[in-house]
């Protein structure tokens, strides 16, 4: 059954306190990105994987931190290190990708900071952990949402 909005705002808010002062990508990025999804009633084992291997444009082969086919991939980094550069690591992961692949969305997050990157809509909202509550809204795509304009 699909979780409310203001479900999903309380599990959001759960979710910051629980993890304000985490910040090691090596040790805590998996179980972070579990809890991330299931803010949302969201099963990552379901839908999402970790550590897709992808060769990259030097023909090396890179591991994006978690991917979800079609429609985000995520790049996680210790506190404080730079979301730019996460970002370009997680472009050059596009072009090992098949077309079916290809995420919607490029979210990079030191666990202090979310950047997300709409790549259709080429706009990118960035927000602290602690305004997750305020922001879950820019990941109903999650949930099977999609955004129409009129």
């Amino acid at each position: 059954m699909a979780l409310s909005w203001n479900e999903i705002r309380d599990r959001a808010l759960t979710f910051s306190k629980e993890w304000a002062d985490t910040s090691n990508e090596g040790a805590d990025a998996k179980p972070f990105l579990v809890e991330f999804f299931n803010v949302f009633g969201v099963s990552r084992k379901k839908m999402a994987s970790f550590e897709h291997r992808v060769k990259k444009l030097d023909a090396h082969d890179g591991y994006i931190d978690l991917l979800w086919k079609g429609n985000i991939l995520i790049e996680m980094k210790s506190r404080g290190k730079s979301l730019d550069k996460a970002f370009t690591q997680a472009k050059d992961y596009l072009h090992g990708l098949k077309q079916h692949e290809l995420p919607k969305y490029i979210l990079v997050s030191d666990f202090e900071t979310f950047r997300l990157h709409d790549l259709e809509e080429d706009s990118i909202v960035e927000f602290k952990l602690s305004e997750l509550v305020q922001n879950v809204q820019h990941f109903a795509s999650l949930l099977g949402y999609q955004k129409k304009v009129y």
